[in-house]
């Protein structure tokens, strides 16, 4: 019998993914597992049933077109889930697919426990979820302090086991050059929306500040060909050979990255470019409305970095804000300080020794239960 289930559905989760794996190998070396992940998760040796790249979109109309092909996984997931009538069932992240498989297992009997690791948006949009969770979950692992609080009227047991990130990152030692690095996105929708504006900054910064280096961040190598093919001449690096550089400051797609950069304490303004029917559906018919949107400023409740999101995003607000980071020390100074205030929020509950091993603890307790 198949003791854990997996799921991750793009490459934050997968990153999550990873984590978690070793340390429930670590503390169980015999767990036999199975699921959907991406390189990371397949890399540790977790049995593929297919490669979470098949679940990858982005946008709501993106996800209009590849409609079909994610039912087609979705049901090839239930199917070999009910198959393999695995013990536990952990969904990481991915909430528009992973809850609607939580609540189709249920109604397909399905006894085995069912874990969600990261906590949706609830608290921005899609409030409903908080009882559809508590109906069909036993265990929600939350890695932002202030989640536990929104599920109090309900029964379902819900930990905050600290950030993961937290582990991994810490301030870097103070910048030796003076490199700015970019960070377009991790998926190609991203990349050809966000880095056109990173391709105007960059030249038009090269001509007012020649003297700085200017990197591009390549999350995955598949993408190296479709970056290079949109600016030949700029300088592409990998994550690791960026935090070598050391870069003073940075310009980040909006997303996991820049809750990355705020605990590595660099200064960062924060994008995202997105289409004007999302921006519509997302106004009227999803509701979403935040008063901040780059994770650092959602945790702190204040601005930690400068976002420009969607309407707000142009070439001259980016050039205004990173220009304002490059020529004003207090304002650099000042973003560096509210980056620590993030840290402090997400310092991890004093049991835990560390987000993964404290999420795969109470994994293995569902286990035993």
């Amino acid at each position: 019998m198949i003791d854990l289930f997996i799921i991750a559905g793009e490459a934050s989760g997968d990153q999550l993914g990873e984590g978690l794996l070793q340390s429930l190998y670590e503390q169980n070396p015999k767990l036999q597992i199975q699921g959907i992940g991406g390189p990371k998760m397949r890399a540790v040796g977790m049995e593929i049933i297919f490669p979470m790249e098949e679940l990858q979109v982005m946008g709501f109309i993106d996800v209009l077109f590849a409609f079909p092909k994610l039912i087609k996984y979705f049901y090839k997931t239930v199917n070999a889930i009910l198959k393999a009538q695995p013990k536990v069932v952990v969904t990481i992240d991915y909430p528009g697919f992973n809850l609607r498989l939580a609540r189709t297992l249920r109604k397909k009997g399905f006894k085995g426990k069912i874990c969600h690791y990261v906590c949706p948006s609830v608290w921005a949009w899609g409030k409903k979820r908080i009882h559809l969770m508590a109906e069909n979950l036993d265990l929600l692992l939350s890695i932002l302090p202030f989640e536990k609080q929104l599920f109090a009227a309900t029964s379902l047991k819900v930990e905050y086991i600290g950030h993961p990130l937290m582990q991994k990152l810490t301030p870097q030692e103070k910048p030796e050059g003076e490199l700015i690095a970019f960070f377009p996105g991790s998926r190609t929708k991203e990349i050809e929306r966000n880095f056109p504006y990173f391709i105007r900054l960059i030249k038009t910064l090269q001509r007012d500040y020649p003297h700085y280096r200017y990197a591009v961040s390549v999350s995955q190598e598949k993408y190296r060909p479709l970056l290079k093919k949109m600016a030949p001449d700029l300088l592409f690096l990998t994550p690791a050979e960026l935090k070598k550089l050391k870069p003073f400051l940075a310009v980040a797609k909006s997303g996991t990255i820049t809750l990355e950069l705020a605990l590595q304490e660099i200064p960062t303004v924060a994008t995202y470019a997105i289409s004007t029917l999302d921006v519509f559906l997302a106004k009227h018919i999803f509701k979403v409305s935040l008063p901040y949107y780059a994770l650092p400023n959602l945790i702190a409740g204040k601005t930690v970095f400068p976002e420009l999101i969607g309407p707000a995003l142009s070439d001259e607000r980016l050039l205004q804000e990173v220009k304002n980071l490059i020529t004003n020390p207090a304002v650099w100074n000042q973003c560096k300080t509210e980056c620590r205030s993030v840290r402090t929020l997400l310092e991890a509950p004093i049991e835990a020794k560390s987000a993964n091993q404290r999420s795969a603890q109470l994994i293995l307790s569902l286990l035993k239960g």
